[in-house]
C-alpha cells in the first residue's frame, strides 16, 4: 500500500523547472503523523498546488509568447499550473471525507500537458487503502 499524502509533501511537473509543497487545508480533521491528510480533491492551483518555478513547455501560452518574443528559442515563463480534474487513482478504500484519499502514486494533468507526480507524500505511515 502507498503511504498517504499529507500537507508538506514534494510536487514536481513533468514541465516545471522547480518541485513545489501541497498545501492541504485542514478542513477534514483527517491527520497522518500530525499533518492534514489529503484528498484527490486537493488540486486547487495555488491553495493546494503552487507554481513550479518556471514553465517550460510551448502549449503554454505564456512560453509560446516569450518563445515568439525570442525569435523561436524556447523562453520559459512562470508557472501558473491549470489543473485539468482530480488527482488520479485514489485510494481504492480509504476514504477521507467521502473522497478518495491521496496517495503517493496518484498524479494530476496540468491543461497544459504537465504530469504532476508526488515526490515525496511527507508521511511514511500508511492507512489502509
Amino acid at each position: 500500500m502507498p503511504p498517504n499524502v499529507t500537507a508538506t509533501a514534494t510536487l514536481t511537473c513533468s514541465f516545471g523547472m522547480a518541485p513545489s509543497t501541497l498545501n492541504v487545508l485542514p478542513t477534514n480533521r483527517v491527520l497522518v503523523e500530525g499533518k492534514p491528510a489529503g484528498t484527490i480533491q486537493d488540486m486547487i492551483p495555488i491553495t493546494n498546488i503552487p507554481p513550479f518555478g518556471m514553465c517550460t513547455t510551448p502549449s503554454n501560452p505564456a512560453v509560446a509568447a516569450a518563445t515568439s518574443a525570442a525569435m523561436g528559442v524556447l523562453t520559459p515563463a512562470p508557472c501558473m499550473p491549470v489543473i485539468a480534474g482530480p488527482w488520479k487513482p485514489g485510494a481504492m478504500l480509504t476514504q477521507i471525507g467521502n473522497m478518495p484519499a491521496l496517495t503517493s502514486t496518484c498524479t494530476c494533468q496540468c491543461t497544459w500537458g504537465g504530469v504532476i507526480t508526488v515526490g515525496n507524500p511527507g508521511s511514511v505511515k500508511t492507512m489502509s487503502s
